[in-house]
């Protein structure tokens, strides 16, 4: 059993992964945590007063990098910085992170710790903290977005809602709903508060016994965890306007590889082009152990089977992603290989969850 070593904290927890938020100069380049913390720690305390800020503390991270770097191992080492905190009396936490792969952790952790009372708020800013035309001293820039990006993060941290959210431009959102619609604009997210699992699936207050069992059973498969992060792979194949055999091809090649996810994103609705090829290829990569994950290009709406053009795929094994987003599908099909063993329990986790999110699909 791994038991609490400190009394639950108040003390919200902040947590510096690197991006744009914390680069400097010319040209721009990450500061070096050591440097950069204390200056965003001294602004913090100027002006707690003032806006009513929380006592903070910065855990200690050693993984600081470009988010588009992130990997597996990566998304898992913040799972477990977090879990050991949360392990200690933490609750309230906010992770700052590179807008690039922002929406995918975010997602990610919002599977990982579902059943908890954890809460946790992931953000980033389009532009650095500091201001990079002045080079003589370090200061806030006031036409950037990391600033309020970061109390808006604190301030609804403080608060303590259970569940993982995303805070950005003003708003915030269920973490498995939001993506990055804009490669440049302060307003670079968006999401919708109409979330199912897991956001459902957070409790208000766990008891300390709840709360025990949930960390025991985390702790106890996170040797697994770690393990098969090392190999755990989601594919993406893009419909294009090709013959539909390119798609079997593609996914012929994963013949030879060990179980993993493969996300299809299909035209419109999820509507995919058929051939008997894809159909075969399709129920290969089943009997192989993948999970076929349909998704949509459009950035709204999601997938159902209300055309033909998209409705077939189903019958060979495919599973619809519902309203789900793409990082929210990456990342709900990576903690499923990372958790559970086997294709078979990996299919009934996603129909299990899923189906409180998806459009209604016929049930195989």
């Amino acid at each position: 059993m791994h038991s609490k070593s400190i009394k639950n904290s108040d003390t919200l927890q902040l947590i510096y992964a690197g991006g744009t938020f914390g680069s400097y100069g010319r040209p721009l380049a990450p500061l070096n945590a050591k440097d950069f913390l204390p200056i965003v720690q001294s602004h913090l305390i100027e002006h707690s007063h003032t806006l009513n800020l929380p006592a903070v503390a910065w855990l200690g991270n050693t993984l600081i990098k470009d988010s588009s770097q992130l990997t597996p191992n990566d998304f898992v080492h913040f799972y477990t910085l977090v879990l050991d905190a949360y392990n200690k009396g933490c609750r309230r936490f906010v992770l700052i992170t590179g807008t690039d792969t922002l929406s995918y952790l975010g997602a990610f952790l919002s599977e990982a710790f579902a059943g908890s009372d954890l809460c946790l708020v992931v953000t980033g800013s389009m532009r650095p903290l500091l201001d990079a035309e002045v080079l003589q001293d370090y200061i806030v820039d006031s036409n950037g977005d990391a600033w309020d990006n970061l109390i808006a993060s604190i301030k609804l941290a403080s608060a303590g809602e259970s569940g993982v959210k995303i805070s950005f431009g003003g708003e915030s959102w269920p973490a498995q709903t939001v993506q990055k619609i804009h490669s440049h604009d302060f307003m670079a997210f968006t999401g919708h508060s109409r979330a199912a699992y897991p956001a459902n699936s957070y409790i208000k207050l766990l008891a300390d016994t709840r709360r025990q069992h949930w960390l025991d059973d985390q702790y106890t498969l996170l040797s697994d965890v770690k393990r098969n992060a090392e190999q755990a792979y989601i594919h993406a194949l893009y419909c294009l306007p090709n013959h539909p055999d390119m798609l079997s091809v593609q996914l012929q090649a994963l013949a030879d590889h060990p179980p993993c996810g493969i996300i299809v994103l299909g035209f419109g609705a999820g509507n995919v082009p058929h051939s008997p090829a894809l159909a075969k290829a399709l129920e290969d990569a089943y009997e192989q152990g993948h999970m076929v994950i349909c998704a949509s290009q459009c950035p709204f709406g999601g997938v159902s089977d209300s055309y033909a053009a998209g409705s077939w795929q189903y019958d060979h094994h495919v599973i619809a992603g519902g309203r789900l987003t793409i990082p929210a599908i990456y990342a709900r099909l990576l903690w499923l290989l990372l958790r559970y063993p086997t294709p078979a329990r990996r299919r009934q986790r996603w129909t299990n969850n899923v189906s409180q999110t998806a459009t209604t699909i016929r049930k195989r």
